[in-house]
């Protein structure tokens, strides 16, 4: 009846999960209390949980990102902790099976549940206001890819107590995640969550790739767009090109466990080599996908707290498609040491070092926009800053490991652990927390803190370098990476000092805290009434903040770069606009009840529960007919009614 679900699968003799769960527990209830008691819920069920406006799911993907970044950061911790106090006679506090399952989840989250939900945030939120339109090409399609976003992330936290997670790597290479060495239901988990998720992410990009090729503001051609939407553009390229190669090679995975096939066993002719092949195909664009967006960022922070247009926006647009396009000959540069002969890693190395060109043209761009710029020092043009740096470090490290014979030295060490880091966290994460303090007055209307924004900004540089910088030194010396217990003493002083780093980057996430805590209780003292708080360049600043669930009740004429900042300089802000009606999508519960059954089914798959699989599938299949057999998709605003809620948001006296 229940597969192999049993109460074996609940870790009772191990209290760290058990005390996770109870904390995790408490909090969802603590939450659903607050909830209920308010009297929020149809509230949040409306306005929110259904919602298919844009700015609403770039919000929730942010919010499911933050949260995420606090489970894998604690994972990370404790890793941090085990290996520096496990030294030669001690043994640490975490055993080997459980240190194996933690790291797993680390990277699985960080990658698929953190950076992801971040970037796609971003873009969900900026990218329609950019491109001066009111939604994105498919509302619905939207609500759809986040909550199955988010399935995914429920499935993994619920390996925390429910059997357990794969002991794999986040990367699941055969013959270890095979059945024969991985029986239990750990990477099972690992590849549903992926799976489900996955689905989600390729909706969103070919959401994107449509809305930003086909829905622009009149006279907003390719070469007006903001440069954060043409990194939108490449991302979501990247999306629909290289995620079909991982959800292909993880049901070929699947397979394999289910069904008895041989695509990546040990026999029956079967090729280990063809999944990491496959997995890397899909794995260095997914680099890209991450750190294009955050490119984007930066330039748009860059320009604005220097008071200057963009140095060279044309190479900045031609720098990414060169990246978009190269990111798909660089993948085997992740395992030199396969054995595929001189030739093939030489043309590999060359291609790793060549992709790094494009990536310097936009170094460039970012220096010289700043030069004799007259800077303003704000949070998010301190995370820009403190990116070109760490970055350049982090792509430094990067070339050198593009060179075949370096990386037959360095592969598998301590040092390949810290130049990824110095790129997703110099990059994807600055980034992100770039995007967040520029454009949160945008979407709540208020300005953050930015004493407290400043203080977690430098906690997170500083506990950056002192948490990775000694890892490329012990990666020199031999350290190899997932180590759970370390055999040479002479190591200890240098994790001590990474542990440390790890202590003031969770001062920076108290400090980022502590931000949105102050900046909510002092918010009225904080109103953006302009709509434009940083005397912004584009036009998501052209409206107000927040902005309309329209966005626009006119939509805007673009004659040039940096549309708003023209507007601005020639005065064209029009006193008395003329109104149309105006169609709003209505909200949609299509997307909660997919990943309902979607999680469901997601579940059953895991513990073998054929019967619920089932009715999961079937309910999925019943929720997509019954709205696309639906016609009342959309509400209609009169003229009038657009007049009336623009006087109203603006503070416009009723004309006598």
């Amino acid at each position: 009846m229940l597969g192999r679900l049993s109460w074996a699968a609940i870790p009772f003799d191990e209290p760290l999960p058990l005390i996770s769960m109870a904390v995790v527990m408490l909090a969802i209830l603590g939450v659903l209390t607050i909830v209920t008691v308010k009297g929020w819920l149809p509230y949040l069920w409306r306005e929110w949980i259904t919602s298919v406006d844009h700015k609403r799911i770039g919000v929730m993907y942010m919010l499911l990102g933050l949260v995420m970044l606090l489970r894998g950061f604690s994972d990370a911790i404790m890793m941090r902790t085990q290996q520096a106090i496990a030294v030669g006679g001690a043994q640490g506090y975490l055993p080997p099976d459980h240190y194996d399952q933690i790291f797993s989840a680390h990277g699985t989250i960080m990658i698929f549940f953190v950076a992801m939900p971040l970037v796609i945030g971003l873009m969900n939120f900026v990218v329609p206001l950019q491109l001066g339109v009111r939604d994105v090409a498919f509302p619905v399609l939207n609500s759809v890819s986040f909550w199955l976003t988010a399935s995914g992330a429920l499935l993994i936290n619920a390996s925390l107590v429910i059997g357990n997670f794969a002991r794999t790597g986040w990367m699941g290479y055969p013959p270890l995640s095979e059945l024969a060495f991985s029986p239990d239901v750990g990477v099972d988990y690992y590849l549903w969550s992926l799976q489900i998720s996955g689905i989600g992410t390729l909706l969103s990009g070919v959401n994107f790739v449509t809305t930003i090729l086909k829905l622009r503001a009149p006279g907003m051609t390719y070469f007006r767009m903001p440069v954060f939407c043409w990194t939108a553009l490449a991302s979501s390229l990247l999306i629909v090109a290289a995620f079909p190669i991982l959800t292909a090679t993880l049901m070929m995975l699947l397979l394999d466990r289910y069904v008895g096939m041989h695509f990546f066993t040990n026999d029956a002719g079967g090729n280990q080599m063809m999944y990491v092949n496959l997995f890397w195909a899909w794995g260095h664009p997914e680099v890209y996908i991450l750190i294009l967006p955050a490119f984007g960022v930066f330039s748009e922070v860059v320009a604005t707290f220097s008071g200057k247009a963009l140095f060279s926006y044309r190479s900045m647009v031609l720098a990414t498609l060169g990246i978009c396009v190269l990111s798909f000959t660089v993948w085997l540069h992740h395992f030199f040491t396969m054995g595929a002969g001189a030739d093939v890693n030489a043309f590999f190395g060359i291609m790793s070092s060549i992709i790094a060109v494009p990536t310097g043209v936009k170094v460039f761009n970012w220096l010289f926009t700043m030069f004799r710029g007259r800077i303003v020092y704000r949070t998010p043009m301190l995370f820009a800053i403190g990116f070109l740096v760490t970055f350049v470090i982090g792509g430094m490290t990067g070339v050198l490991l593009a060179v075949p014979p370096v990386d037959f030295v360095l592969h598998n060490s301590a040092f390949l652990v810290a130049h990824f880091h110095n790129v997703i966290i110099g990059g994807v994460v600055f980034g992100a927390f770039a995007g967040y303090n520029y454009w949160f007055p945008k979407v709540f209307g208020f300005t953050l803190d930015e004493r407290w924004g400043k203080a977690g900004f430098w906690c997170w540089l500083v506990g950056f370098y002192l948490a990775f910088m000694p890892l490329y030194v012990l990666g020199l010396h031999g350290m190899t990476r997932r180590l759970q217990h370390i055999s040479d003493p002479s190591w200890q002083p240098w994790l001590l000092v990474a542990e440390a780093g790890a202590i003031v980057i969770m001062c920076g996430i108290f400090c980022q805290v502590a931000q949105l805590y102050v900046s909510i209780r002092t918010r009225e003292l904080r109103r953006d009434l302009t709509g434009d708080p940083w005397n912004g360049r584009t036009l998501e600043w052209a409206t107000t903040s927040p902005p309309p669930a329209y966005n626009f009740a006119v939509l805007p004429q673009v004659e040039t770069i940096d549309a708003f900042w023209e507007m601005k300089r020639r005065g064209l802000t029009p006193t008395q606009p003329i109104y149309e009606t105006l169609e709003i999508p209505r909200g949609s519960p299509l997307g909660v009840v997919t990943a309902f059954f979607a999680s469901v089914t997601g579940f059953a798959l895991i513990w073998h529960i054929w019967w619920m699989a089932i009715l999961g599938l079937l309910g999925a299949a019943v929720a997509l007919l019954v709205f696309g057999w639906s016609d009342d998709r959309e509400r209609e605003l009169t003229a009038a009614e657009v007049a009336q809620l623009e006087r109203a948001r603006r503070g416009l006296r009723q004309p006598a």
